[in-house]
């Protein structure tokens, strides 16, 4: 198993940036006539963190994820960072061509 960061260019400063979970998103709940103490942590998937490029990236998150989704899996890293999870180098060489090919240089991946 290889998994390589993606990695968008930045709509203001066309640097590559990608987005990171710093804390995990949780979801309380609130009621019209008592208090509720319930807090659930969420845990957010690949698909979901690249949705939040919205605006940041100089491209469309779903055009990317549709080319990314038919080579690799997009995942979450330990560390909270985006990453495509693939197979083989095969599989990495042939979404390197792909992404090249659909976006130019706006969309790289990275070890």
């Amino acid at each position: 198993m290889i998994r390589l960061r993606l990695f968008g260019r930045c709509r203001i400063y066309h640097d590559p940036v990608t987005p990171v979970i710093k804390a995990p998103a949780e979801i309380g709940w609130e009621a019209w006539f008592r208090s509720i103490d319930l807090v659930t942590p969420k845990p957010m998937k690949g698909r979901e963190l690249l949705m939040h490029t919205r605006g940041w990236w100089t491209v469309e998150p779903s055009d990317v994820a549709v080319v990314v989704e038919a080579h690799g899996r997009l995942v979450v890293g330990g560390r909270g960072e985006l990453m495509v999870e693939f197979s083989d180098q095969e599989t990495v060489d042939a979404l390197s061509s792909a992404l090249f090919e659909r976006f130019g240089s706006q969309v790289l991946l990275s070890p």
